[in-house]
């Protein structure tokens, strides 16, 4: 008997933020957590680049446009939004479109925070709002680039999916 392979897909989602600035403070959300006393980054949701990266991997693997196209700034209902909220909504797209999620990869890029002792609660809880494996790492740029010079946060992510059993 011939089964029919299942031929996964993989997507790549690259998100970044700059910090707000010291006269429009924002709160910093990373990785789905809230880091008190730290500068905030400036976005039209919550600015959370480890969250929008992921989604955007998901929709990308999927080939169903990417994180503008389905909540982009001009829907005014998303300002400030929480990109746990956009991850699971994003599942929600990518679930509906015919596909399961393999897992997520995300790696950001940033001088701070220190991510390690906050690792796995985030994992959890992006874990949790995409219903499928998120695994988190940090890296620092060795001060060359716009998150060298701490001017920001980017994040990159790869997503595998593969279709639905019907």
């Amino acid at each position: 008997m011939n089964l029919p392979m299942i031929v996964p897909r993989t997507g790549i989602g690259v998100d970044v933020h700059a910090y707000a600035p010291a006269d429009q403070p924002q709160p910093l959300w990373l990785g789905g957590l809230f880091w008190d006393g730290e500068r905030g980054l400036a976005g039209h949701s919550d600015g959370d680049p480890v969250a929008h990266a992921a989604a955007d991997a998901l929709f990308s693997a999927c080939g169903i446009g990417d994180l503008g196209t389905h909540f982009g700034t001009d829907r005014p209902e998303l300002a400030g939004a929480s990109g746990v909220v956009l991850l699971s909504e994003a599942a929600r797209i990518v679930r509906a479109a015919g596909f399961e999620i393999g897992n997520v990869a995300v790696q950001f890029v940033a001088n701070k925070p220190k991510f390690g002792p906050r690792r796995e609660e985030s994992q959890r809880v992006l874990t949790a709002a995409a219903g499928a494996s998120v695994s988190v790492t940090a890296t620092t740029s060795d001060g060359l680039g716009f998150t060298g010079r701490g001017e920001g946060i980017s994040a990159i992510a790869t997503a595998l999916v593969y279709p639905a059993q019907v």
